[in-house]
């Protein structure tokens, strides 16, 4: 066994560490105030100039861990990804496999399967907001109105009517005439209360032939006098079988995929 450190020693290495943080934070600061220098000399123009003003490398960058920040909260919320997983656990938790397949493999398996049903929809973002921006023709609000269309087309064609009217009338806003005069920020929670519906009512469907298997073995277990069995224990082979038997995987997909028209 290696003997511990004296007390000299732990104060001596303790010194060294605050030191080396004290030099390294003096560096990164050091190097952040020399980049915003060079940034701000040379994106800043004079009052009235007619160059557009650019956005500092600090900034963009700050900018852009933002929206890798959001991302996720994005995914969920305006694409396929809510409807396809709880779906999915709807199937695990019917068959009476609540941790098979494993969640890394649900996510998984409903991230694959939210990027072929977005495809169209990111496809028509690229060509008509993405591309153009990355190539200096528009700017980046311009850029984020004309790539919002497609996503907003999409969530009104999944979102129903009467989530979209109760939204709007708990935002207080005039009645819509069209779809345009709907905000994003009103239409987002209709799609995904919409979505939510729709999930739990297919995740209904699931589980109705294997509740119909659970009582079965139910019954046959009392009218047997062998009440001190747990029902799952015998029920869960039956319903695999099934699952398997019917094709299981392949019936819950292609419903999953054809749900969204």
């Amino acid at each position: 066994m290696r003997p511990f450190p004296s007390s000299a020693s732990r104060r001596a290495l303790g010194r060294l560490v605050r030191v080396g943080l004290l030099l390294g934070l003096a560096a990164l600061l050091s190097g952040c105030a020399t980049d915003q220098t060079v940034n701000l000399s040379a994106d800043l123009v004079p009052v009235g100039a007619s160059e557009p003003v650019t956005v500092s490398t600090p900034l963009q960058l700050a900018l852009l861990l933002t929206a890798v920040t959001l991302l996720p909260a994005i995914l969920t919320l305006v694409t396929a990804f809510t409807r396809i997983v709880i779906v999915l656990s709807f199937v695990r938790n019917a068959v009476g496999t609540p941790q098979t397949p494993p969640t890394q493999v649900v996510i998984g398996l409903s991230l694959i399967l939210t990027f072929f049903v977005m495809a169209p929809t990111w496809s028509t973002v690229n060509a008509e907001a993405v591309q153009p921006y990355l190539e200096g023709q528009i700017g980046h609000r311009e850029a984020y109105e004309r790539g919002i269309v497609p996503v907003r087309a999409f969530m009104f064609e999944q979102t129903r009517e009467k989530d979209l009217s109760l939204f709007v009338r708990l935002a207080k806003i005039e009645q819509p005439d069209t779809p345009d005069d709907i905000p994003t920020h009103v239409l987002v929670p209709a799609f995904v209360i919409s979505e939510l519906k729709t999930a739990f009512q297919m995740g209904f469907m699931i589980f109705v032939p294997f509740l119909v298997i659970d009582l079965l073995i139910s019954s046959t277990l009392m009218s047997m006098g062998m009440m001190m069995l747990p029902p799952s224990l015998i029920a869960t082979p039956f319903k695999i079988l099934l699952f398997v038997m019917v094709d299981g995987w392949h019936l819950i997909i292609k419903s999953l995929i054809e749900s969204f028209g």
